[in-house]
């Protein structure tokens, strides 16, 4: 490093490798001299449970092993660099003082920036401490990492208000006392009710779920935050603790139907007067207060809209059934209404602040609908759009549960694009927020000697895709290497809890911590080269119904199926609902593909005519698609061409026919660079995204998702003859080359 700095060389990544190094010593020393404690977190993690004496002990010298790989590495990189064999681009680092949160990107230095840090941070550290907010790590203030109601750590939750009104001081304190210094985030905290508000609303707790642990519906639970988040937004308003937003709920969820497993958790076993209120009031307006329509369609026999009722859970043999239909889209018409309030009486004080929800990827990814999450209403309404996308690098350590997709693929991307995809399609012009990204574990997944290839791999597929700040999941040492507070003492209050996350976490994983930041790292030195190749025009739109959804088994499971048969075409994808339809420009895409949408409101079919009244092309997968309204009903209009053109396929037509046809749509779209890519296997699991730069030249980056080696050869479609550089190494390559698995490449391609 002196040598490289001598000659002006960055080494900021070295700085990187030393620290993590350094810091992974004193983990290891802790370990293995807290052999009983190292045991006891192996313990929580049932995985791991009947191994966890023999993993103590190895745990140490593995965590030094990976310390020596991490250097040994370093210094490889640096040597090439100081003989001249390759050169980098400098990083650029994140102004954790100054970046701006601007339309759809942050910025740092006049250019953008992606942040990176750790959700749940060492609770009990001071914001101050170095060792644990700087440029390896991440230095966001967190405003808000109490997961649990033993403590009240910097977050905003229920017990700020007392029963007469006033505020709490010294856990407000909690809050006012965050240094001014670093941009953040701030958490609205909703697990909690105080006693008092108990006391006075004996419903209060009915309808609730996990982490919202109040009925949504109840007046004085709304009262009660509505001071909460005005005093807040007032106290906290300009500061840079909120540059990176207001979490306004984490993981928000309400599932209502019998046997779901979040039930075990006393979720949704009930609703209250309130919310059986308020649907009623929502039935009256749906039926256009004609109690007699309402009956003619569930085959009741109601006397009025007052006396309307409901079984919640409801059972899931009613799906299909208008009587579940109207539930569930009440269920999320009410969440909506919910989180309407919340941003506006933030708002309200504070107008200029940003919002974003920790959705959870499976309330759009999974076929059930009864969680009462609209995502695309909710991607709407907040500044930002905020998630906790996941991946999973290694097979799913429960079981019973499937890991299929380890038969194709090196790690299971189709959660991360697929849900950025839609996301981004839906608020194309918004910055995008992980705020519990679980890349590098999860309760469902972990590898103690995860592959760093797959780390590179994740954080630059999910950046590429949109991701413009991610908090990983999760740091939890002290800077002397012990577990943080949380993890100390008896972990009986939860299982499996935090005490179960700890182990086989990165918080064991020198290899892992280190790979997070050394891609960040690079994704900021390319940064600008990134945000070209994401935001490109997506000219094949699926077109996606919440109706279908709500009515069917199998959507999301069929419609999964088409996206991945599509992903490894070379274009990104988007997706087209009635209102992207009806609020975007419609000459973003070339063709809007209609996929087992059997079920579609009438203004969903307006939305997809009227784009064919003007023009659009629109292929149908069979006459069946938009045959039905929302409560099953035959629709006897069909779609007509008009100025467009319909496309409609034969009823036995597969997904490689479909795909076919659809690409045929946006031939005229495809990129100048080809790319030829085999990978030995029958099935494509290498993706690629081209742009064309203002110089003429074209940015090509390339993704192995599979598990073999794969050829690639770069052309041009005009047949010029091209030179080809590694922007990562600054060397020149060949037409043809090799890229491994879980490989990540960005060249530049110039026509000679």
């Amino acid at each position: 490093m002196a040598k490289a700095e001598h000659k002006h060389i960055d080494v900021t990544r070295e700085e990187s490798v030393v620290w993590f190094a350094e810091q992974f010593l004193k983990f290891a020393n802790w370990d293995e001299n807290n052999y009983d404690a190292v045991v006891k977190l192996f313990s929580y993690e049932r995985y791991y449970a009947d191994t966890k004496e023999k993993l103590a002990k190895e745990l140490p010298d593995f965590e030094r092993k990976k310390v020596i790989q991490i250097l040994d590495k370093g210094i490889n990189d640096l040597s090439k660099e100081l003989a001249g064999e390759i050169k980098r681009r400098p990083v650029n680092k994140v102004d954790w003082q100054n970046t701006k949160a601007k339309d759809n990107m942050f910025v740092s230095n006049g250019k953008p920036i992606f942040l990176y840090d750790y959700f749940s941070k060492t609770v009990g550290q001071p914001l101050t401490n170095k060792d644990i907010y700087n440029d390896h790590l991440g230095a966001l203030y967190h405003g808000g990492e109490d997961l649990y109601p033993v403590d009240h750590d910097r977050a905003i939750n229920s017990f700020l208000v007392r029963e007469d009104g006033t505020f709490d001081e010294e856990l407000m304190k909690e809050l006012t006392r965050i240094p001014d210094t670093n941009i953040g985030f701030l958490v609205y905290w909703l697990m909690g009710i105080p006693q008092w508000v108990e006391e006075r609303e004996p419903e209060v707790r009915k309808g609730r779920s996990l982490f919202t642990g109040f009925d949504i519906d109840n007046p004085l639970a709304r009262e009660v935050w509505g001071k909460i988040i005005r005093k807040t937004g007032e106290l906290t308003k300009g500061k840079k603790v909120t540059e990176v937003g207001f979490v306004l709920a984490n993981e928000p969820h309400w599932y209502a139907e019998k046997g779901h497993w979040t039930q075990k958790f006393q979720e949704m076993t009930s609703i209250s007067s309130y919310t059986l209120d308020k649907f009623r009031n929502w039935l009256s307006t749906k039926y256009q207060d004609d109690i007699n329509k309402l009956n003619e369609n569930w085959d009741t026999n109601f006397k009025s809209f007052k006396s309307v009722a409901i079984e919640i859970p409801i059972d899931p043999a009613l799906k299909g059934l208008p009587i579940w239909y109207d539930w569930t889209r009440y269920n999320m018409d009410r969440s909506t209404d919910w989180f309407t309030y919340v941003q506006n009486e933030l708002h309200s004080v504070n107008e200029d602040a940003d919002t974003h929800i920790k959705i959870m990827p499976r309330m759009f990814m999974e076929d059930s609908r009864s969680g009462g999450i609209d995502t695309e209403a909710l991607a709407e309404l907040t500044t930002m759009v905020g998630h906790d996308a996941k991946s999973f690098g290694s097979e799913n350590i429960r079981p019973g549960k499937s890991s299929k997709w380890i038969e194709k693929y090196a790690y299971n991307w189709g959660i991360v694009t697929m849900f950025h995809d839609f996301m981004e399609s839906v608020a194309p012009n918004k910055i995008n927020v992980n705020s519990e990204s679980h890349f590098l574990s999860s309760g469902q997944w972990r590898d103690l000697d995860t592959r760093t290839s797959y780390v590179r791999s994740v954080y630059w597929l999910a950046t590429l895709l949109g991701m413009d700040a991610n908090m990983g999941w999760f740091w939890a040492r002290d800077p002397d290497g012990s577990p943080e507070d949380r993890l100390e003492g008896d972990l009986d209050f939860f299982d499996p809890g935090l005490g179960g996350a700890f182990a086989g976490s990165n918080n064991m994983q020198p290899h892992v911590t280190n790979e997070v930041t050394q891609v960040m790292f690079d994704l900021n030195s390319f940064s600008e080269e990134i945000v070209k190749l994401r935001e490109q025009r997506r000219p094949l739109r699926l077109f996606y119904s919440e109706t279908t959804a709500i009515n069917t088994n199998d959507y999301m499971t069929k419609s999964y199926e088409l996206y991945e048969n599509l992903f490894f075409e070379g274009f990104p994808l988007g997706f087209a609902t009635k209102n992207v339809i009806e609020k975007q420009d419609n000459n973003n895409w070339d063709a809007i593909l209609v996929y087992r949408n059997n079920f579609v409101t009438n203004e969903e079919f307006k939305a997809l005519q009227g784009y064919l009244n003007k023009g659009g092309t629109v292929i149908l997968d069979s006459a069946q698609s938009l045959s039905l309204d929302e409560y099953g009903h035959p629709r006897k209009a069909k779609l007509v061409a008009s100025k467009g053109k319909l496309i409609v396929m034969p009823k036995d037509a597969d997904v490689e026919a479909i795909k076919q046809t659809a690409l045929a749509e946006v031939s005229g779209s495809t990129p100048d660079v080809v790319v030829k890519v085999d990978n030995g296997e029958s099935f494509k699991t290498t993706t690629w995204r081209t742009v064309k730069q203002d110089n003429g030249s074209y940015l090509v980056n390339i993704l192995n998702l599979g598990h073999t080696t794969a050829t690639v050869d770069l052309s041009l479609k005009n047949g010029k003859p091209i030179h080809v550089n590694n922007l990562m190494t600054s060397n020149k390559m060949n037409n043809s080359f090799d890229i491994p698995s879980e490989g990540v490449l960005l060249v530049e391609v110039t026509a000679q």
